[in-house]
């Protein structure tokens, strides 16, 4: 099995806000164009696409939620969820042959395709989901943080973070070091409550939430009220017409 290295000081991570999330999926697609042309693997893989039974590959996924409050109308909530790059990553552990690993340098956690004999255990070991099996290759594919773009020098600085951090439409998405406590992340964390996902699983995932802020309490308003409740004491119109000419038989 294989070793995890000791903890970094450097926490490469994500930190996504649930109040600002649409759920638009522009993570999901430019995740997927991003790691199907990257050198970090295989292309992820689409199959039967049109068919009766489509199968693909994500890195990264939005499930949508519907939350009952116990004042106010229901909430929708979206929740992104990919790999959370654990300090205490059991995938890693589980692995029989290194394929999966943990850098020491940055704490991303990745998966190096050429070992990978496509055993699915590191998957069954996330408690997360956060793994999914290539339909064509058979080998695991996870969330690499767009290793290859957030340290390639040829990009302009403002391109050098994950695919789905630059694409998001609604600013929900946010890339840097959780381990530096000034960071704008770690302050951003800070400042809004973020928290980890199932802490009580003991993996200690780096990336973090922003809860949804709280919304204002609509009273209830019947909109036929106005339709139902009588103008005048007497009916109008043809109906009052018909009403008093019929009264005087």
């Amino acid at each position: 099995m294989t070793t995890l290295p000791p903890p970094s000081a450097k926490k490469l991570g994500l930190v996504i806000d649930l109040d600002t999330c649409v759920g638009c999926h522009a993570c999901v697609v430019s995740c997927k164009e991003w790691n199907s042309q990257s050198p970090m693997g295989a292309p992820l893989a689409d199959l039967d696409a049109y068919g009766a039974a489509p199968e693909g590959t994500f890195l990264n996924r939005v499930h949508s939620f519907e939350v009952t409050r116990d004042a106010g109308p229901p909430v929708v909530v979206h929740f992104p969820k990919s790999c959370l790059h654990c300090e205490d990553a059991p995938c890693v552990t589980v692995c029989p042959t290194g394929a999966s690993y943990k850098r020491a340098a940055d704490g991303i956690v990745l998966v190096n395709e050429d070992s990978c004999i496509g055993c699915g255990l590191c998957a069954w070991a996330c408690p997360y989901g956060a793994r999914e099996m290539d339909g064509a290759e058979r080998v695991m594919k996870k969330c690499t943080l767009c290793v290859d773009r957030i340290y390639n020098d040829t990009l302009p600085e403002a391109d050098r973070v994950p695919a789905c951090v630059k694409s998001c439409p609604a600013g929900a998405r946010h890339f840097g070091d959780l381990g530096d406590e000034d960071s704008a992340v770690s302050r951003l964390v800070a400042e809004r409550e973020g928290f980890a996902l199932m802490p009580d699983q003991g993996t200690k995932p780096v990336n973090r939430y922003l809860p949804p802020r709280p919304r204002d309490a609509m009273p209830e308003i019947d909109v036929l009220a106005p339709y139902l409740d009588p103008v005048t004491e007497g009916a109008g119109g043809f109906l009052g017409w018909l009403d008093r000419a019929l009264g005087k038989l």
